[in-house]
């Protein structure tokens, strides 16, 4: 029987947060005013030290695209992940999708990052799912709303959970690699949860339940 190993985005495929690094390459070219760009920079700190709930930051970025068409977006997009995030992606990360694609496990990218990032680095990365947030978008512009509700903590188990169930998978089988202690519902919820790079909190929880731990530069 096959299993499925989920995988997180930020800060655990990636040696950064895909967001952070959407910011500055909105700046450099010429889409986010300076002030906007010192404010993501100061929610991104406050999100750091869990002093923030993420999905304040995400609604204010979402707002900031209402101007934008979705194509222009899509290439900012694509120049994105060229340039800023492919480079970031962890070595020690595809050997561990390779082994679990060698042994035939569905392969996911299970985060609340954006689809239009979260969709191209699958393809790069030969991950054939991706479960993530989505934005809407109509006659071609975003509304500054997301489909659905905002993938993370809860929804994102929710959403795993619902996969699972479709692909008659098991959690008990499952892998889940994450980063923050945001993860916990989903790592405490699979039968083999790892542990990259966690955060302080994450990893308190982590040792004392003997999680795999990856301390990877």
């Amino acid at each position: 029987m096959s299993y499925t190993a989920f995988f997180d985005l930020d800060n655990t495929i990636l040696k950064l947060n895909s967001g952070e690094a959407l910011m500055s390459r909105a700046y450099k070219n010429g889409i986010l005013s300076t002030r906007r760009l010192i404010y993501a920079n100061c929610m991104g700190m406050l999100y750091r030290f869990h002093l923030i709930d993420p999905l304040k930051i995400i609604n204010k970025f979402s707002r900031w695209l209402v101007k934008s068409t979705v194509s222009d977006f899509e290439y900012l997009c694509d120049e994105l992940v060229e340039k800023d995030l492919v480079p970031a992606i962890r070595p020690e990360i595809i050997d561990e999708i390779k082994i679990h694609s060698v042994k035939g496990a569905n392969l996911v990218i299970l985060s609340s990052a954006i689809s239009s990032i979260c969709s191209r680095l699958a393809k790069h990365l030969d991950i054939n799912t991706v479960i993530c947030s989505e934005l809407e978008e109509v006659d071609q512009h975003y509304t500054g709303r997301f489909i659905g509700k905002f993938c993370y903590k809860d929804e994102k188990l929710r959403r795993m959970n619902q996969y699972l169930q479709n692909t008659n998978c098991t959690k008990e089988d499952s892998y889940y690699y994450g980063d923050s202690i945001d993860d916990l519902p989903v790592l405490q919820s699979v039968g083999y949860p790892i542990c990259v790079n966690p955060d302080r909190s994450l990893k308190k929880i982590a040792i004392k339940r003997n999680w795999a731990i990856h301390k990877w530069d």
